[in-house]
């Protein structure tokens, strides 16, 4: 794991430490302690190879990249838009991409619950198979990843941006409107073995977002996830 760079970039510096890193920051968030409100941005460096990325916070901006701070620096200020929006901005998203050669799918809504003591509510059976489509899919952004399937859904769970316990859920067209979505995201919380459960949706995707919103989970800001192309 890289150190953190822990720099400010705009704002006021006393926001940031140098201790900080992006799993300080994340678990930090997950207790509802979010970094000033500021208008500022802190670059820390990516906690692996894998991920980099842009977080956004109410007034607050956190870019994970082993890239040179200065860059990420210049490059916000060239993107001729209201400072507060420039880390999610389509200008400086694309000229993240192009310089380290990654990809990003979306700009997610960021959403984290807390563990849930009791057994999940409904029968899961857990997926075994590592040639499972889920697993596959799963194992491209997450380590340690385990999926189980229910009647009509399928919750995966894995260890995801700087180690977080991610969870994930798909239910089949044929069961929707039946609060299965609810049910397993419900049941992330409960096997998530004492720590928090963060979930990121597509902003498009009302149906999951309302999903997750009635099994707990609160929005606590939004990411761009770049990963290797």
């Amino acid at each position: 794991m890289s150190a953190s760079l822990g720099l400010p970039v705009g704002g006021d510096s006393r926001s940031t430490r140098v201790t900080d890193t992006l799993r300080n920051i994340l678990d930090a968030a997950a207790r509802g302690v979010f970094p000033a409100p500021d208008g500022g941005t802190t670059v820390v460096a990516q906690p692996s190879v894998r991920d980099a990325g842009v977080l956004a916070f109410t007034g607050h901006s956190v870019v994970f990249t082993d890239e040179d701070p200065a860059w990420v620096r210049r490059t916000l200020a060239s993107a001729d838009c209201d400072a507060l929006a420039a880390t999610m901005h389509a200008r400086f998203l694309t000229a993240f991409m192009e310089r380290t050669g990654r990809r990003t799918d979306t700009i997610d809504v960021m959403t984290v619950a807390d563990p849930l003591p009791d057994g999940p509510p409904l029968a899961l059976e857990e997926v075994g198979d590592p040639g499972h489509p889920r697993v596959v899919s799963a194992r491209s952004r997450r380590d340690d990843v385990r999926v189980w399937t229910a009647d009509g859904g399928v919750l995966v769970l894995g260890r995801g941006v700087a180690g977080r316990l991610e969870a994930a859920v798909e239910v089949a067209e044929e069961a929707r409107h039946r609060g299965l979505g609810r049910r397993l995201a419900l049941a992330a919380r409960q096997l998530a073995g004492g720590e928090p459960v963060w979930a990121q949706i597509s902003p498009g995707n009302a149906r999951s977002l309302r999903a997750f919103q009635a099994a707990g989970y609160r929005p606590v800001g939004s990411e761009a996830l770049f990963l290797r192309g």
